[in-house]
């Protein structure tokens, strides 16, 4: 069945004639909507993607930061109204450790941008020299008002003042934890709601500049994938799969035989495991201990421990929407699900697996957990949120959490930062969490020595 694109949608919903008369004064400066926007990157290749107003030719000009004559054309891709007006580039055949420059044209002009439009591809350092440092943006919970869909009351969403501070720390890439657009009870059971949605956030101004010149990866939570802490039980869960795809350019979704936005990914020597924690998700209100109770999924959970025991990556990052540690948490997060979140303990402490964090989003509020099991080095989750949607309160639960670090709960608009540095042999990850003016709120290092387990004899 051919799909209704979020244009389709516009002209047949009254409520958003406002948004269609904005875009359709845009087209008098141009027919870029929103973009371009970098996303993975490799040693040889990255992707570009784009969305325009109409339907238009697109190309992309690129060349070497500094060397205008090695300026290449990217092949012509046509956007239409069934593709969702979407443009994705696929760069091959660039070179290594290398930053370009490039710019957008549509239908043969070039579309002028007063931002750097910049994209870099990743060192070649294995056996040659030390890994190269890294510096990482994260951050969860992304909503943008739209009164004719919203709550009555004070909007939810506030000024995206944090998107000009991530920008302004200069990170070589940013992970999207979930929750990067809202559904609202209109979009999220149909295709043309949800892409409705997801072009409206994606095209907000203050993004552009962050979306040009950074790259992207992405994973979802639950109000960008259905309704509120939705599960596997959701009705548009392969809808809301195909839209996330079309938006976002990671370079993989799922494995072969098994649905979902989680795949794996490597830049320098760190590895970052980006979990799915809907698709799966058995209904929160099973009893926690209950051994079907599921977040990840039998497969899902096989693919990360298979994944984390192959690689070897100095550290190991698992990304997910939800908490990962905490334990007085009420709400949704891994602690609920005891059977699953055993497991992954038990397996890195069989099978000695060094240098595992955890990242996560949701809470609408920032801090480190840091928790110690048997058997095990200290295991961290850095949690950050929320970016624009409102804050949230401690439950009482959570007030004594043990598991906190002393001074890392920030109870305003975040985001975080991981900074990899230093020898592979003497590695180190500094976290940071800022504020949405960019002002640091608190810094934890860990060296990579204190994620291995002691050697035999020691």
């Amino acid at each position: 069945m051919k799909r209704r694109s979020f244009i389709s949608h516009l002209l047949l919903s009254p409520v958003a004639l406002p948004l269609l008369r904005l875009r359709a004064e845009g087209d008098e400066k141009d027919a870029l909507l929103s973009g371009p926007l970098v996303g993975y990157s490799e040693i040889t290749e990255t992707a570009i993607w784009l969305q325009t107003r109409r339907p238009a030719r697109a190309q992309i000009r690129y060349w070497i930061q500094g060397k205008p004559e090695t300026a290449r054309l990217s092949d012509e891709c046509r956007t239409t109204q069934a593709g969702d007006l979407i443009a994705k580039f696929t760069l091959s055949g660039l070179a290594f450790g290398t930053r370009y420059d490039y710019e957008v044209y549509l239908d043969g002009a070039r579309i002028e941008r007063p931002y750097a439009m910049t994209f870099q591809t990743q060192p070649m350092w294995r056996w040659r020299v030390e890994p190269p440092p890294l510096k990482v943006a994260f951050g969860s919970c992304h909503y943008v008002n739209d009164p004719p869909f919203d709550r009555p009351g004070r909007p939810y969403g506030d000024a995206p003042r944090v998107f000009s501070a991530i920008l302004a720390q200069k990170p070589d890439l940013m992970l999207w934890l979930g929750d990067n657009c809202y559904y609202r009870e209109a979009d999220y059971h149909t295709e043309a709601g949800m892409r409705y949605r997801y072009a409206h956030t994606r095209a907000q101004a203050e993004l552009q500049p962050l979306w040009a010149s950074i790259h992207h990866y992405a994973i979802w939570d639950d109000h960008d994938y259905g309704p509120n802490d939705s599960d596997r039980s959701f009705r548009g869960r392969d809808t809301a799969l195909r839209v996330f795809r079309d938006y976002w350019a990671n370079p993989a979704y799922g494995a072969p035989e098994l649905p979902g936005c989680f795949f794996r990914f490597e830049w320098a020597d760190i590895e970052f495991f980006m979990l799915d924690n809907r698709y799966h998700r058995s209904p929160n209100g099973l009893a926690d201990d209950a051994p079907e109770k599921a977040m990840l999924g039998r497969e899902q959970l096989q693919w990360l421990l298979e994944s984390l025991r192959s690689s070897e990556a100095t550290f190991k990052v698992v990304v997910n929407g939800g908490q990962m540690l905490n334990p007085v948490s009420p709400w949704e997060c891994f602690s609920r699900f005891k059977a699953e979140q055993a497991r992954v303990f038990d397996f890195i402490r069989a099978e000695e697996i060094p240098g595992v964090v955890f990242i996560s989003g949701d809470r609408h509020l920032a801090e480190l957990n840091q928790r110690q099991e048997p058997g095990l080095y200290p295991l961290y989750d850095f949690t950050s949120s929320s970016l624009t949607a409102g804050i949230a309160t401690l439950s009482k639960a959570e007030q004594n959490n043990p598991c906190r670090v002393s001074g890392t709960l920030v109870e305003k608009h975040n985001f975080g930062i991981l900074e990899f540095s230093g020898p592979r042999a003497a590695r180190r990850l500094t976290m940071r969490c800022f504020d949405e003016a960019g002002i640091e709120q608190w810094k934890r290092e860990i060296p990579i020595s204190e994620l291995r387990f002691p050697r035999k004899g020691e």
